[in-house]
């Protein structure tokens, strides 16, 4: 046996035969006890390779067989199987394509887009009267299919599906560049709906949807079985696939179920709480002769119902396996007892059925918790940047010490501004820098090719965006003209009439970008606010345009332009503090570009920005949880359901998820914890009152310590100094070694 267990793991670990629920209460050492109990079974004389073990990530994965292997050996960790879900659902369907009655034994794997291929030649057969979100369809096609949904069949009188392609490519290589014609013709050859749609309404009693039925429905009931009849005709999988069709295929084929069941006696399923219905079944096959089935997991942090997790999975667990034992790791070994205190307030209302747990701290002592009210969020974001500073410069903090999470991304880019205007390095997980998505690099090139024409590297950003003519060719004979006269690449394009051999389309090109350029100066001259001139640009290139024409779907398009909209607000909050004006906004513009090297020791030394979902599994020792009002937390989609969204089982995304979203946040605090909320705050341009989260004022006034913050302050003007001062000083000792290292701006 382990040393070092205390009584709860010890009893998981040593659990002999029949199936375990573990609940692990957040940070009690749930990975340990998986680990431990594999190491246990080793002992006991079961096969290595008699022991499956499944996540649901290739990361969690590999780490757990990293623990796993210096516990057992290398022969036995070579023996064993931990893997993710899908991996394991594709070895299986790699194993078995005789029996899935496949041709050869190659099939193809579909990434999304090869999906959305299929579905939109369907929707162009259907002759469909409205334009629907692919994204949106195949969401509820993946729902369906997770359901184990049965397609409608097509009517009688369709003619018979088409020829067979040509043998699919090896499985996990991607479909060939030649896929969109052979998808359009297999679909092409499909029976033509668009007479059926109008005579019937589609049979939706078997959707999983909640409420009415609408047009997305309709259209999914229709699209459904033609998107399956092409996946099969192209004998190929998508991602459901890797599980539902192995559940299929042991339910039909019992021959082929044994196999799999003698192969793995034992079952290990981490983060069970995440598990979806289809995995669901998949576990419940390959457990139900022998039934040594461990399931460790936490329903108060099962916050996925969106991509398809059901909570009752892990509920109901002892209902799936009849006489489960159950063991309870409430053992916290993260938080200090004042962030548990919180912790446990917030699931004290909730509504919903849980398991009950009793979480107590092994670490007393501790700050209590602050809840902070500031007057808008921009003064919430800087006071997160200035107490970040303070931690670093008054306590010792390192910056991967603190993170900062949000419920929505849209909340990322004020928090963003504020930290560069400190100079604290951070990342993103789960998204890119808000400063570094295209559409925001590409406005604020636009930007600084007017205030700076040397800029080159702005320059060529946009010199052809959006398209005039100025391809690669052609910024080439630019720049021969610009270096053989001593000039600079925004001088050329001003001369361009003079540059030889460069054709009339380009000449004209460069026209219509000094006519931009110019214009935008001529703002800035005239004292115009940053926003004012910035959304001018927008105008003048017609950035949403180009927006909506270059992305995949209306929802892409939209999220793209909501970038926009959050750097013009960023400007526009300067302007508001005086800071909109030529020099202060040139200022913020190198502050913004502005990259340190640094080793590879300090590239981790970051603070963490991420939602409160990517957080999940996280801890660290210092914590914000920014924006806790109503609309964000609970998130206003809770309760207003868009057209495109695709409806949960029983109405899975709930106030009690919310609430369990919150706990996952809180959760993650080791030391110090910092709860904010604003007053005021804007969004997609709109500026309105903000009201206090439901689930943080049920939290007892006794367990938080309440401040109130001033308006948010301009950058004092030493701090401005220090920071133009050292984006000065790396410039200088650029140009004074012409060889020396400098930072790689990548274009998006």
């Amino acid at each position: 046996m382990a040393f070092g267990l205390n009584s709860s793991q010890t009893a998981a670990v040593e659990h002999d035969h029949g199936p375990l629920l573990v609940l692990a209460g957040a940070g009690s050492g749930k990975t340990r006890v998986v680990t431990q109990r594999i190491a246990r079974l080793c002992e006991r004389g079961v096969p290595a390779r008699s022991i499956l073990a499944v996540t649901f990530t290739n990361k969690a994965a590999g780490e757990m067989h990293d623990r796993v292997a210096k516990l057992v050996g290398p022969k036995n960790a070579k023996e064993l199987t931990v893997s993710t879900f899908h991996s394991f659902g594709l070895g299986v369907l790699r194993a078995e394509t005789k029996a899935l009655g496949f041709r050869g034994d190659r099939f193809a794997i579909f990434d999304q887009a090869d999906q959305s291929g299929v579905i939109r030649e369907v929707l162009r057969t259907l002759r469909a009267d409205k334009s629907f979100d692919i994204g949106s369809i195949l969401g509820r096609i993946s729902a369906m299919k997770n359901a184990f949904v049965p397609a409608e069949p097509f009517d009688e009188g369709d003619p018979p599906p088409p020829p067979p392609p040509p043998p699919p490519a090896p499985v996990n290589e991607p479909a060939p560049e030649s896929m969109d014609e052979s998808i359009a013709a297999v679909v092409a050859s499909m029976p033509d709906a668009a007479k059926t749609r109008r005579s019937r309404k589609a049979k939706t009693e078997d959707l999983p949807v909640v409420g009415a039925v609408d047009d997305y429905a309709e259209i999914t009931q229709l699209v459904y079985p033609r998107y399956l009849a092409a996946m099969k005709t192209f004998q190929a999988f998508d991602f459901d696939d890797l599980i539902c069709a192995v559940v299929e295929l042991w339910r039909r084929r019992e021959d082929v179920l044994d196999k799999w069941r003698t192969r793995f006696r034992y079952l290990i399923v981490d983060e069970y709480q995440d598990t979806n219905r289809a995995q669901l079944e998949l576990v419940r096959l390959l457990g139900s002769e022998h039934r040594n089935v461990m399931v460790v997991g936490d329903d108060d942090q099962s916050i996925y119902s969106w991509r398809g997790a059901d909570v009752r999975n892990i509920l109901d667990f002892e209902d799936h396996f009849p006489g489960a034992k159950v063991v309870k790791l409430e053992e916290n070994y993260r938080s200090r007892a004042p962030i548990l205190a919180v912790a446990g307030a917030i699931l004290a209302k909730s509504g919903g059925k849980r398991h009950e747990k009793a979480i107590v701290t092994t670490r007393e002592g501790g700050e209590a918790v602050t809840h902070r009210v500031c007057p808008d969020s921009d003064a919430e974001a800087k006071f997160v940047a200035r107490e970040i500073q303070r931690l670093i410069d008054m306590e010792g903090k390192r910056p991967k010490d603190c993170a900062i999470l949000y419920r929505s991304n849209l909340q990322a880019p004020e928090i963003e501004s504020a930290l560069r205007e400190r100079q604290l390095p951070y990342r993103m997980i789960g998204g890119t820098q808000f400063y570094e998505r295209k559409e925001v690099k590409d406005l604020t090139a636009y930007l600084k090719v007017a205030l700076d024409p040397g800029d080159e590297i702005a320059l060529r950003r946009i010199i052809n965006y959006p398209t005039r003519s100025l391809g690669d060719v052609a910024v080439v004979k630019l720049g021969a003209f610009a270096t053989v006269h001593g000039t600079s690449l925004w001088s050329a394009v001003e001369k361009a009439y003079a540059v030889p051999d460069l054709p009339p389309a380009a000449r004209e090109g460069c026209r219509d970008l000094v006519r931009i350029v110019m214009g935008v100066r001529s703002r800035f001259d005239k004292g115009e606010p940053s926003a004012q001139v910035a959304r001018g640009v927008c105008e003048d290139i017609r950035l949403k345009e180009d927006i909506q024409a270059a992305s995949t779907s209306s929802s892409a398009a939209a999220r793209r332009w909501t970038n926009v909209e959050g750097i013009l607000g960023v400007f526009g909050r300067r302007d508001d503090r005086g800071l909109g004006g030529r020099k202060d906004f040139t200022d913020f513009l190198r502050i913004l570009a502005l990259r340190e090297e640094q080793d590879e020791e300090q590239s981790h030394d970051r603070i963490t920005m991420t939602t409160m979902h990517g957080a999940k599994g996280l801890e660290f020792p210092c914590v914000f949880v920014v924006g806790c009002e109503e609309g964000l937390l609970p998130h206003s989609r809770t309760l207003t359901e868009r057209a495109t969204d695709v409806p949960m089982i029983d109405g899975a995304v709930s106030l009690d998820e919310e609430r369990r979203l919150f706990y996952v946040a809180v959760t993650r605090a080791q030391d110090q914890l910092w709860i904010s909320r604003a007053e005021i705050r804007a969004f997609r341009g709109r500026t309105a009152p903000r009201v206090i989260s439901r689930f943080l004022q049920e939290i007892p006034e006794d367990l938080l310590v309440v401040s109130t913050e001033s308006a948010a302050p301009a950058l004092a003007p030493e701090a401005l100094a220090v920071a133009t001062g050292t984006l000065l000083a790396a410039i200088t000792a650029t140009c004074a070694d012409p060889f020396a290292s400098v930072p790689t701006r990548r274009r998006s």
